[in-house]
């Protein structure tokens, strides 16, 4: 079963620059799913003039089905093909992929659902890295400075 975004098949040629992506998988089964996100690479070393050198990379994004243990479980026993991995966010930096990885979460309110593979949140993110406020204009923030002015 491969992965989608915007209902077409995402495969290694469509990667290009991208640093990864934020994802949903569906279990058409049972009915629930899972928000996660994954890099495109993995963090690597090569000998390079009899010195570690640090690199990027391929990661096994291809086949992953994340990192929930009862979501995996249930891959192996339902099969692949009664899921659906779906592509929600293509992200440039790893910042944009922690971010919309969280807003999705809070937003569905995964810790709180019983439709929800989810069962912890850990993330750490600093703003001053997020692209995706500019490059593709959303407007997540509010641009208020009225809520900072003396009265």
């Amino acid at each position: 079963m491969s992965w989608t975004y915007n209902g077409h098949e995402f495969n290694q040629g469509n990667v290009g620059s991208s640093f990864g992506f934020v994802y949903c998988i569906h279990n058409l089964v049972d009915k629930k799913r899972y928000i996660g996100k994954k890099f495109f690479t993995k963090a690597g070393y090569k000998q390079v003039k009899g010195k570690r050198k640090k690199v990027r990379k391929p990661s096994d994004w291809e086949k992953y089905w994340g990192s929930n243990n009862t979501l995996i479980n249930d891959v192996k026993k339902h099969g692949e093909d009664k899921f659906i991995r779906e592509i929600l966010y293509i992200c440039s930096n790893r910042s944009d992929c922690a971010y919309l990885e969280l807003k999705e979460q809070i937003d569905r309110r995964v810790l709180e659902r019983e439709d929800y593979y989810n069962d912890w949140i850990m993330v750490k993110v600093t703003g001053k890295n997020l692209r995706f406020l500019t490059e593709s204009g959303h407007q997540y923030v509010s641009n208020n400075d009225n809520w900072y002015s003396e009265t």
